[in-house]
């Protein structure tokens, strides 16, 4: 009983950033482009089974996750931690999807390629072409599983890529509510699961929102999670990195007892004071946006609307951009929408014409 004390203790015990202990690690912001921390985040690595992260978006996109699906013969094919399913058996792709990122079960991960795409290699080529469009340009994916093939080759990226696929991935509600699953219990045909998410943290920290563990012996351990507290929302990426846990909640801590949320943009009181083009209609937001600042930095912070003009617009469509600057380099973006079917006044006949004149 005493050591298990002493371990958890020794997991709460601060640790200075300059002692983060990976490889390569970073710490983005899960709503703009901006990095707290960074070290080594372009050098590629094996990733392990963090590679779980793209899997998961991609069926998610890919396929309808509520379908049934009858596990085959391409579960044989799998090694290492699983999750147990059997030939015959019937799950939703969506339990597949949870054992897949809280038991990281790489039989599902096979099984769940065979469903979506065909076979593993399909899958593959929808991981790669995912990662293409997301901006992960030193990421390539061999498998939907993470282990290194027979030839020694594996699923190789960055810290950085795997930050911006985290970040990605989480404007999906179904992501992240699988990534931030605790427990879940499971029921097959044949089989009543109950699982547990392998990523501590989740279990111990009410602010971390989600992760995913992974571990091989050439890529040792890897580990992403995300954390929202006070209106800050990150991600943490650790590549090899003995001590992975500690680090994260040591990265967390460097941000969140240093920087301080403040509202640039509140959806309830947008408002556009120099915008003539839309003047007669309401151009609104769907979220309020909070950008993180320590010091004197809220006085460097700048907004630049970008609008489009549209002849004839369209409810709810959308029409420009609010992007914010920390002094001139953007940071975030928030799309501006335009409610058509309300205007702010009745013009007058020469009012219409003048207006009809400005379009022009």
């Amino acid at each position: 009983m005493k050591k298990v004390v002493f371990l958890f203790v020794l997991l709460l015990l601060p640790i200075k950033v300059e002692a983060i202990s990976a490889s390569s690690a970073i710490v983005m912001d899960l709503k703009s482009d901006r990095i707290y921390y960074e070290k080594n985040i372009h050098e590629e690595r094996l990733i392990a089974s963090i590679t779980k992260i793209m899997t998961c978006i991609v069926a998610i996109e890919n396929a309808d996750i509520n379908e049934k699906v009858t596990v085959g013969e391409e579960v044989l094919k799998a090694y290492g931690s699983a999750i147990y399913i059997e030939i015959g058996e019937e799950l939703s792709l969506k339990d597949l999807l949870l054992g897949l990122m809280l038991r990281s079960g790489n039989d599902a991960a096979v099984v769940i390629a065979k469903t979506v795409a065909g076979n593993m290699n399909n899958f593959a080529n929808l991981m790669n072409a995912k990662a293409a469009e997301i901006g992960m340009n030193n990421t390539h994916f061999y498998n939907a599983h993470g282990l290194e093939e027979e030839n020694g080759e594996g699923n190789t990226s960055t810290a950085y890529d795997m930050a911006l696929l985290t970040k990605y991935a989480y404007q999906n509600k179904t992501f992240c509510e699988i990534f931030g699953t605790k427990k879940v219990t499971v029921k097959s045909n044949k089989k009543t699961y109950s699982w547990t998410s392998k990523n501590k943290l989740i279990h111990r920290f009410d602010y971390i929102t989600g992760g995913k563990t992974g571990f091989t012996e050439k890529a040792r351990r890897t580990l992403v999670t995300t954390a929202s507290k006070d209106n800050i929302d990150l991600v943490v990426v650790t590549l090899n990195d003995p001590n992975d846990f500690q680090d994260h909640i040591a990265l967390y801590n460097d941000v969140f007892e240093n920087y301080t949320a403040k509202l640039v943009l509140n959806k309830d009181k947008f408002k556009i004071k120099q915008d003539d083009y839309y003047q007669d209609y309401k151009l609104y937001i769907k979220n309020d946006v909070y950008v993180p600042v320590q010091g004197d930095e809220a006085n460097n912070l700048k907004i630049n609307y970008v609008l489009t003009k549209v002849k004839k617009p369209n409810d709810g469509e959308q029409v420009g951009k609010a992007e914010i600057y920390l002094k001139d380099k953007k940071i975030a973006e928030e799309d501006i929408y335009i409610e058509v079917n309300k205007t702010k006044a009745k013009l007058s006949w020469w009012q219409k014409i003048i207006r009809w004149f400005q379009q022009w």
